[in-house]
């Protein structure tokens, strides 16, 4: 069986952002395919991929670019599976290039966009996680599990140094 969520990306470069994301999902014990599938370099595999993407048992899909950023919304134009777009943050505009490429999507081919960098990462394995867990409870008990740890790691008080 396919694992239920797809983590894409434009380049090699774009894994040390989006390696967060899959880390999430494996602290939430969810399965994850990562590949390299290019807007730009590669559109052939980009269209297979995305066309084949909920055939093949995916139910998520993130996408990660920077640059011209134009994967998540070309992979949501071809696909009706829910894609959440992550901005990478690009050396030329620290990631605002690749936020306004994501975030400006035509109304009908919908993109949930995430923070630029590794917070909008790990923040897109939240939202696949809490996609699935609609239909999974056992997924859905680790979930809040885990919200519960990280409310539990804010301390009340700040700590006083001597």
């Amino acid at each position: 069986m396919t694992a239920p969520v797809a983590i894409i990306m434009g380049s090699q470069s774009d894994w040390e952002t989006m390696r967060h994301a899959a880390e999430t999902l494996a602290a939430l014990g969810v399965a994850c395919e990562k590949r390299i599938v290019s807007a730009h370099r590669t559109p052939e595999r980009l269209f297979a991929f995305a066309k084949g993407a909920k055939a093949a048992g995916f139910k998520v899909i993130i996408a990660g670019a920077g640059g011209a950023a134009h994967l998540p919304g070309m992979t949501a134009a071809l696909t009706e599976l829910p894609v959440f777009g992550v901005p990478v943050e690009s050396k030329a505009l620290a990631g605002l290039d690749s936020l306004y490429s994501i975030v400006q999507m035509p109304a009908g081919v919908p993109v949930g966009t995430l923070a630029i960098g590794k917070a909008g990462a790990i923040n897109a394995a939240l939202l696949a996680a809490s996609v699935l867990a609609l239909s999974d409870p056992a997924l859905s008990e680790r979930l809040a599990a885990w919200r519960e740890q990280q409310t539990d790691a804010v301390a009340e008080r700040p700590e006083e140094k001597a």
